[in-house]
C-alpha cells in the first residue's frame, strides 16, 4: 500500500469534524486557512465561526471598514493577516465580480496567500492536484521519509516540495491533503507523537534509526531583540486619550494608549526624567505605576509593556496628530492589540 493511501486509512478513522471541511465554498476555506496561519484550531475556531456569521460572503467582508475587520480580529495576534485578508476581499469583490478564485494561479495573486494556502484552497474547494506544505505535512515527511536536510533552508524547501508532490493522491488532492496535516496534528506530533500505536512505524525512517525526537531539522532564528514600551493611561471627564498606531511597525493601524519607546528597561517612575516625557507632559504632572514590565512575545521581538496614570492639565491631544480622546463607553468599539486589550480587561476602565 502506498504512502499516500496509509495517511489516507488513518484518517478514515481518526479524523476532526471542522466545519471548513464541510463546504466547497473558497471564500470559506480561505477564511479558516489565514485564520489558522500561526494560531491552533481550538483558538481559533470561534473567530472562523464569528467572522462567517458577520460577513456571510466575500463582498460582505470586502464592504466592512478595515477597523471592523480588524477589532472581529482582536486577540488573534499577526494582524497584517486581517489587514491582507480585507485587501484581497477588495480585489474578489472588484476583480473578480465577487467571485472567489478557487485555481492555484490565480488564488496565489492575493494578499496574504502564499504557496501553501493556495494549494489548499485549490485542492479543497475544487480538487486541484495542489500538494500542501505546511508545518505538520514538513514533520511526517522528514520523519517517515528521513529527510535531514534543514526545511527552512532553500534546498529544504526544494527537498520537500518534490516530495510533497510526489506523494499526492491524484485522484484523492483534497482528501489526501486534509489527511496528512491531520496525521501530523494529531498523531506525529512535534512532542510525544503517538509511535507506539503508528500503523506506519515499519516503514518509519525516523522510527525504525531512533530518530523521532531529531526530524525535522529546523535552523534557528535570530535571537529576539527586547523592546520598551510605556504606555500612559489620561482620561478627562468620560474620556480617555488613545493613539492610533501607524504604518511600518507591529500593530499597524491598531489603536493603544499614547506611548514612549525607551532603549532599555526603567525602574520606578524613571520615565518622567525621560527628555520626550518631559517634552509631552512638562514637570508638572501627576503619574502613578499601574502595571510594570507585562511581556508581550512576537515574531523576533520581545515587548515589555508598562502602564501609568498620568493626570495633566495640558492639551495632550494637540500634542500628536493620531492621539484623540475617545468617549469610555466606546473604547470596546476600537480595534486593539492584545497588549491593551489584556490591559483593559484587568483595568474595568
Amino acid at each position: 500500500m502506498s504512502f499516500a493511501k496509509k495517511i489516507i486509512e488513518w484518517y478514515h478513522d481518526h479524523q476532526r469534524d471542522l466545519p471548513w471541511r464541510n463546504t466547497r465554498d473558497a471564500y470559506k476555506i480561505w477564511l479558516s486557512e489565514i485564520i489558522l496561519q500561526q494560531t491552533r484550531v481550538e483558538q481559533g475556531m470561534p473567530y472562523y465561526l464569528r467572522f462567517v456569521d458577520r460577513y456571510a460572503d466575500v463582498l460582505a467582508f470586502a464592504n466592512a471598514s478595515e477597523d471592523d475587520i480588524l477589532h472581529l480580529w482582536q486577540g488573534l495576534g499577526y494582524y497584517s493577516r486581517g489587514r491582507n485578508m480585507h485587501k484581497a476581499a477588495g480585489i474578489v469583490r472588484d476583480m473578480y465580480q465577487g467571485e472567489f478564485p478557487k485555481s492555484y494561479v490565480e488564488l496565489i495573486k492575493l494578499p496574504g496567500v502564499g504557496e501553501y494556502t493556495a494549494a489548499a484552497i485549490s485542492s479543497f474547494s475544487n480538487d486541484e492536484q495542489q500538494a500542501v506544505l505546511d508545518g505538520n505535512v514538513f514533520r511526517v515527511l522528514s520523519r517517515y521519509f528521513g529527510v535531514e536536510t534543514a526545511i527552512n533552508t532553500p534546498a529544504g524547501k526544494k527537498i520537500f516540495t518534490q516530495l510533497a508532490k510526489d506523494n499526492l493522491d491524484r485522484d484523492y488532492p483534497a482528501l489526501y491533503n486534509q489527511a496528512i496535516m491531520d496525521f501530523g496534528a494529531l498523531h506525529c506530533k512535534p512532542k510525544a507523537p503517538l509511535c507506539g500505536e503508528c500503523e506506519l512505524q515499519l516503514d518509519c525512517f525516523a522510527y525504525t534509526h531512533g530518530m523521532v525526537a531529531d526530524l525535522p531539522v529546523k535552523i534557528k532564528a535570530k535571537k529576539s531583540r527586547n523592546r520598551y514600551f510605556h504606555y500612559f493611561i489620561i482620561q478627562k471627564d468620560d474620556e480617555i486619550l488613545m493613539s492610533k498606531r501607524g504604518a511600518s511597525d507591529v500593530w499597524e493601524n491598531l489603536y493603544e494608549f499614547p506611548m514612549i519607546e525607551t532603549s532599555e528597561a526603567l525602574e520606578g517612575l524613571e520615565i518622567t526624567a525621560h527628555p520626550e516625557f518631559l517634552a509631552l507632559f512638562g514637570p508638572e504632572v501627576t503619574i502613578s505605576l499601574l502595571q510594570r514590565n507585562k511581556k508581550h512575545v512576537l515574531s523576533h521581538q520581545n515587548i515589555y509593556a508598562t502602564f501609568y496614570s498620568v493626570l495633566s492639565s495640558r492639551d495632550l491631544e494637540q500634542k500628536k496628530v493620531n492621539w484623540n480622546y475617545v468617549l469610555l463607553k466606546d473604547l470596546d468599539k476600537l480595534a486593539k492589540h492584545k497588549l491593551i486589550f489584556s490591559f483593559l480587561e484587568i483595568a474595568k476602565l
